[in-house]
């Protein structure tokens, strides 16, 4: 079976060039769709469906390596599984990272054993070839490894921004949490915008958005809504 996974962080953002580039490559590839900010795999719910039911031989394509984690551990240990698994993965913008690609790298290997009846000789040329074996592998996950590194940068830089954004908007004088334009704010608004903006993971913090919108008790429109306000009073 073969599966492409188009993924965005808000509703606000087109999924269609996603879809556009991978069905251009894979026409036949049933299309899985998800919306989810954050940089954890768990919580991605529709992600989370197609591990379920995925099998040997099975295909997945993403169109960049973001689509499939942003957090280099979580998605070098996932692709690692997968390879084990027998699950084909391909990326359209990091072609060299493919699973075929790591696929080749292992088969490569030179599985020469000498034996010419001198034991030292023997066993310098062997370890030789080990070192040369290990040295293909761990240059392969090397290049996994960068990859994933750099999907994680790229949302480490917008959490460098929002504490930024957050900085100036203080040292401005404005207060954080208050959107301009709205002349009444209720409480709970208020504390639920201060929880977002400290623990919710768009702004630096630690959880995800469900684990958010129970530790403000409020409802997933509120929270969207609280903390689209917050960006655009942020400036990001």
């Amino acid at each position: 079976m073969l599966y492409g996974v188009a993924r965005i962080s808000t509703g606000k953002q087109s999924i269609e060039r996603q879809v556009r580039n991978i069905l251009e490559k894979y026409p036949s590839a049933k299309i899985i769709k998800e919306t989810y900010t954050g940089t954890k795999l768990e919580g991605r719910k529709e992600f989370e469906k197609l591990l379920k039911i995925i099998q040997k031989d099975d295909t997945i394509v993403f169109d960049e390596v973001s689509r499939m984690s942003r957090n280099k551990e979580e998605g070098c240990s996932l692709y690692e599984k997968l390879f084990n698994d027998g699950v084909n993965l391909i990326f359209l913008k990091e072609p060299h990272i493919n699973t075929e690609v790591y696929k080749k790298s292992l088969e490569t290997q030179i599985k020469v054993k000498l034996d010419t009846g001198n034991k030292a000789t023997d066993e310098l040329m062997n370890s030789i070839i080990d070192a040369l074996n290990k040295f293909t592998i761990d240059l392969a996950k090397e290049q996994i490894r960068i990859a994933f590194d750099k999907a994680q940068a790229e949302v480490d830089r917008l959490h460098q921004r929002t504490r930024e954004g957050i900085i100036t908007a203080k040292l401005n004088g404005k207060k954080v949490g208050r959107v301009k334009g709205i002349t009444i704010e209720t409480k709970k608004s208020k504390e639920a915008k201060e929880i977002i903006l400290k623990y919710n993971e768009d702004f630096d913090g630690t959880l995800d958005n469900d684990a958010c919108i129970k530790l403000a008790g409020i409802s997933r429109n509120s929270f969207f809504k609280y903390k689209r306000e917050l960006k655009e009073e942020l400036g990001i």
